[in-house]
């Protein structure tokens, strides 16, 4: 199956999946990052979700767009 074929589940299932690596393999370290995170400003939250967010649409249109 190519990545162009993959459905709107199978991506959220992938996307649950690598979520879900951090706490399972490494607790300590995924606690202590999100923990410093939550110390960080409003705005420089705001700014790494915005990236993370116009990443996911770049990815998404590439995808898009190779489909045809």
């Amino acid at each position: 199956m190519s990545a162009c074929s993959m459905n709107t589940t199978t991506w959220m299932a992938l996307v649950l999946l690598l979520e879900g690596m951090g706490p399972m393999f490494l607790p300590r370290v995924w606690r202590r990052m999100i923990l410093s995170m939550a110390q960080l400003p409003d705005r420089l939250l705001h700014r790494f979700d915005s990236g993370l967010m116009v990443a996911g649409l770049v990815i998404y249109y590439m995808i898009a767009a190779h489909r045809g």
